[in-house]
């Protein structure tokens, strides 16, 4: 599994490999986990805003049925290659989170992925009601969105100690108008936006704790380093106070 923006694990190698499992592995082993409990069989899986299938095709390959909603042609595109390449059949639909309740039936889909989504949608309360309404009674919804309080401590570590000011007084989490971010979260933010959609949050966890902090010349030439700085991810990844400056943060809510 990657994010939209990493390679396939398949296309990097050692420290390179082992940075972007840092900044992957406590997301997919959230998702292992959450199958889990589940139930048993292929499960009917929504990946909205899933890009270029990196979440989508290793799901596939565990034997569900992944649907992969995604405006970008190109994106999809892409995801037909990595599915082929990797053996297995996801459905790629063009189209947004607005389009998911014509797209598939009400209640239908046992979990759902909005990864890197909230921040770009216009209106992410919205959104998440689009999302809700696809999502079957006992099913899930596996959120990851950027965190403020990180983009906060980012800007201080560059030296715009004012920005860092701003971001954290901004209702949108932005440090200016030249903020690439068009919205960030806060933990509580996040966690009462999943709650007025009619989901429970049922864990937070912190991604990329120290994996965007860490200087990338410290694994450079040396993959034990990037090994430890996995497990390191996944030892803080529900530490209460870490979970806090996480550069992104991971919440599973399901529904009644």
């Amino acid at each position: 599994m990657t994010d939209k923006a990493g390679t396939t694990a398949g296309g990097t190698t050692g420290p390179a490999r082992a940075a972007n499992a840092a900044r992957t592995a406590v997301v997919w082993e959230a998702l292992q986990e959450l199958l889990s409990h589940l139930g048993d069989g292929p499960l009917e899986i929504v990946d909205a805003g899933g890009g270029t299938g990196g979440a989508a095709v290793p799901l596939a390959e565990l034997g569900h049925r992944v649907t992969v909603v995604e405006p970008s042609p190109d994106s999809l595109a892409a995801l037909e290659r990595r599915a082929a390449e990797s053996g297995v059949v996801v459905r790629g639909v063009q189209g947004e989170t607005r389009d998911l309740g014509t797209l598939f039936d009400k209640s239908s889909a046992d979990l759902v992925l909005v990864h890197n989504v909230l921040e770009y949608v216009d209106d992410p309360a919205a959104a998440l009601q689009d999302v809700v309404g696809i999502t079957r009674s006992g099913g899930a919804v596996s959120v990851l969105a950027t965190n403020a309080v990180a983009g906060a401590l980012h800007r201080v570590l560059a030296g715009q100690v004012a920005e860092a000011q701003h971001l954290l007084e901004d209702p949108d989490g932005r440090w200016g108008d030249n903020d690439p971010m068009p919205r960030r979260f806060t933990r509580g933010r996040l966690q009462q936006l999943l709650t007025d959609s009619g989901l429970a949050p049922t864990s937070v966890r912190g991604v990329r704790v120290f994996a965007d902090v860490l200087p990338g010349q410290a694994w450079e030439g040396d993959a034990q380093t990037g090994q430890n700085l996995v497990d390191l991810e996944r030892a803080v990844a529900q530490h209460p106070e870490m979970v806090g400056i996480a550069t992104q943060l991971h919440v599973v809510a399901t529904r009644d």
